[in-house]
């Protein structure tokens, strides 16, 4: 027999639990002889004593139970008639008076730590959908009598969740995490410590291994590839697998992957990509393309023997999605993709400023040498969906009824959080995009698929830039949970996650409630502390990168790249370092700060959340979503 625990938790089998082996009866006795009759015997007794508090062997009270033979029959049990002796102990106080812990209790981190463990079995419960019906103790039991019939139950726990969103801050480190809720809650007038983000709260969390196949530390379009097709694969090059030479376009056929939005596809699913990056980078480019280089965003930059060679450019991928995943599985009608929203204007338009938008920053915006303009070939190819360019464009969308969405708001990259306003014709925020994007993919009652990107928490950390990191970070937060609001619980699976980290520190002793972009101060002190070198430091630094800078106001995190990298330890004394245009101090000077290869952190809520747990392969990603959605199983039922 094999018992099956089961909870939407966990999942437990036990071998053999409430078997029992059984032996041969053997042959039946001969019949005994009749007894004789015994001669008079003794009284039995057991005698009953209450026991106080603070009994050896009862601490908390209970009952002693004596038992024996009344030998000289007086009615009583002497300590040589007790043959057996039990106790029934009371169990351990759960409440204590005024008087018993008194320091515990009235110490403030005790009693929100207590509240704290409450808040997670309700968290848990919740989690489970079982909060009203059982306690955070209590599972339910399955019989089954055949490994069949376990896979059976076992099956039943997949495509609970009809939508899956992907969330993805690049970069977003641990530490880049941890400084962003220490700012968040400094912000909202708290010591910052104890702040949570929106992702903080999920009740499950595990880490990623972020090494690609041949390097230690990654790139996004590696890290991006092994989250969305299940595969690890080489640094620099989009959804294929490690059998490829960077930069060969020959050596890319017949190493394709498929991709969990090209699955969603194929099962009927909405599908909606964000980023505020250009939609044609290594992050978003990996739920789409397939190409042997990550930098082949549109023609110009591909060389001329990839071209000759039947490679495509990563936008034409883009806007040919449709007809490309259709040819390459026979019998498949897909509609494309429902939602696409970012930057990387350039990438779509030809190197003509005849065809420059209103909001054009460059006397040229586009790249393309083909002459083509792939913003019109799209509106060509589906005349009910919406291209937008601008803020005025973006809020004219009627999310009920509008069924595609085409947005490139910017030439390059979307702006930093921190210089958003200063956009020429306006931008949304990522929590706007979000909530846009869902609004339109959740009118298809066989639900959605969603990937969004920060991509520029990765930018400003390239830039040593922690003011824009951190602040790119909270509005990603702020994407999150207008996710989280708009989508159940029940049928929707949310992963937070990002690609990789950076080479960011939080370092020094600081006090708690030191400001986390200012200058070290230590515990018990309100000066600055220094360090060997008799200057002070900040708690923010990069091991790399283009080191100092001080640019006052400026909200553009990429201004640091307009001079020469400065490392080395500056003289802080008179600098304010939690302005936007302060960049810390860097140990080894470089063009550009590099990525770390930490593990990162996965957060879940939903259908299939309690897969994410303990530290995985960063490929697994693809695989929890796979379970919870069912979509591998789905998409196959239509291709065959």
């Amino acid at each position: 027999m094999k018992i099956v625990k089961y909870s939407a938790i966990a999942i437990a089998v036990a071998g053999l639990s409430g078997c029992f082996l059984e032996g041969d009866d053997g042959d039946t006795g001969a019949q005994g002889a009749p007894g004789n009759d015994g001669a008079p015997g003794v009284s039995s007794l057991t005698v009953q004593t209450d026991l106080p508090v603070g009994d050896a062997n009862c601490p908390n009270s209970g009952v002693r139970f004596d038992s024996g033979q009344d030998a000289n029959d007086d009615g009583e049990l002497s300590e040589d008639e007790i043959a057996d002796t039990s106790y029934v102990c009371a169990p351990g106080a759960t409440d204590v008076n005024n008087g018993e812990l008194l320091t515990t209790l009235n110490n403030d981190w005790f009693i929100q730590a207590a509240a704290e463990v409450e808040n997670n079995k309700q968290v848990w419960m919740e989690a489970t959908g079982t909060a009203a019906s059982m306690n955070s103790a209590s599972v339910n039991q399955y019989q089954v009598s055949s490994e069949a019939e376990m896979q059976a139950l076992v099956a039943d726990l997949r495509g609970q969740a009809k939508n899956v969103i992907l969330f993805v801050g690049d970069g977003m480190g641990i530490s880049t995490v941890t400084a962003a809720r220490i700012l968040d809650g400094q912000m909202k007038g708290m010591a910052g410590e104890e702040n949570q983000l929106s992702f903080d709260r999920f009740p499950f969390a595990g880490l990623s291994k972020t090494y690609s196949v041949d390097a230690q530390t990654p790139d996004s379009a590696g890290t991006m590839t092994a989250m969305m097709s299940g595969v690890k694969t080489d640094v620099g090059v989009i959804g294929v697998d490690e059998d490829i030479a960077r930069g060969d376009c020959a050596t890319a056929a017949g190493n394709e992957l498929v991709t969990a939005l090209e699955i969603a596809e194929i099962a009927g699913k909405s599908t909606g990509i964000i980023s505020t990056a250009r939609i044609t980078h290594a992050t978003p480019a990996a739920t789409y393309a397939k190409s042997a280089d990550r930098n082949w965003e549109d023609i110009s930059d591909m060389p001329e023997a990839a071209v000759t060679a039947g490679c495509t450019d990563i936008a034409s991928q883009l806007v040919n999605f449709e007809s490309n995943l259709e040819s390459r599985f026979s019998g498949v009608d897909v509609d494309g993709i429902e939602v696409v929203m970012g930057g990387g204007r350039r990438h779509f338009l030809p190197r003509d400023a005849a065809f420059n938008s209103p909001d054009a920053v460059s006397e040229v915006e586009g790249d393309r040498t083909d002459g083509r303009d792939l913003t019109a070939e799209w509106q060509a190819m589906y005349s009910n969906g919406v291209y937008v360019y601008d803020q005025a464009g973006f809020n004219g969308l009627d999310t009920e009824t509008t069924e595609r969405v085409f947005a490139l708001f910017n030439e390059s990259h979307m702006q930093y959080e921190a210089d958003r306003s200063n956009d020429v014709a306006g931008e949304p925020s990522i929590a706007e995009m979000t909530e846009a994007a869902i609004g339109v993919l959740d009118n298809n009652d066989e639900g959605f698929f969603l990937m969004v990107e920060s991509g520029r928490i990765d930018h400003a950390h390239h830039a040593g830039n922690a003011f824009g990191a951190l602040h790119d970070t909270l509005a990603f937060a702020d994407a999150v949970a207008v996710a989280d609001d708009m989508t159940n619980d029940e049928d929707t699976l949310i992963i937070v996650t990002a690609d990789h980290g950076h080479v960011f520190t939080i370092a020094g002793y600081p006090k708690r409630g030191n400001p986390i972009l200012g200058k070290v101060v230590n515990v018990g002190s309100d000066a600055p502390a220094t360090a060997a070198d008799g200057q002070p430091y900040t708690t923010l630094g990069y091991t790399n990168g283009l080191g100092y800078r001080n640019l006052g106001a400026q909200t553009n995190s990429d201004a640091s790249y307009a001079a020469a990298p400065d490392a080395g330890r500056k003289d802080l004394t008179d600098v304010d370092t939690t302005t936007p245009g302060y960049h810390q101090e860097a140990l080894v000077p470089m063009s550009s700060e590099t990525h770390s290869g930490e593990d990162v952190g996965i957060y879940a809520k939903g259908p299939g959340a309690f897969l994410i747990n303990g530290t995985n392969e960063q490929s697994v990603i693809f695989h929890v979503m796979d379970y919870a959605g069912n979509l591998v199983e789905q998409a196959n039922a239509v291709v065959e």
